[in-house]
């Protein structure tokens, strides 16, 4: 069967493929699922209009995303811990920590966003890399002092 892919699918292709799957593939699973539709006349002028909306959405959060970014790269956020012996943490900063300081100050950041390799645990200023859009990153300025 001819299906038209409406969503990015790692293993079948990208928005507007006309891709061959088995019947029973598309019935069962793409088209319930809302990934994939029938490749019909009438499904390829329906997708056009759907690929030009979700262009100009993607551009809106884009330019959204660069002017966070532009904030975000001015601001700093100061997180007291407890610390023992050789300024070790008593626990770790997290992204959830982060994130919870950033909407203090008013930024609306996702913990899942701010990719923390590993949960800090000393005493320092940290640059953290946040990942606002596929093509937009920025670092946020991480204080840990002793409570």
């Amino acid at each position: 069967m001819k299906i038209i892919l409406r969503q990015n699918y790692n293993t079948l292709g990208a928005i507007g493929d006309v891709i061959d799957v088995k019947d029973g593939y598309a019935r069962n699973f793409l088209i319930p699922r809302n990934i994939a539709f029938r490749a019909t006349a009438g499904n390829l002028k329906a997708l056009e209009e759907e690929k030009k909306l979700l262009a100009r959405k993607e551009e809106k959060t884009m330019k959204d995303a660069e002017k966070l970014s532009a904030q975000l790269a001015s601001a700093s956020v100061t997180i007291s811990m407890k610390v023992g012996e050789d300024d070790k943490l008593f626990g770790a900063v997290t992204s959830q920590m982060i994130a919870d300081s950033l909407n203090e100050k008013g930024y609306t950041i996702d913990k899942r966003i701010i990719e923390l390799e590993e949960p800090i645990k000393t005493l320092g200023i940290f640059e953290v890399p946040v990942k606002l859009h596929s093509k937009v990153n920025t670092k946020v300025k991480v204080w840990v002092v002793r409570e």
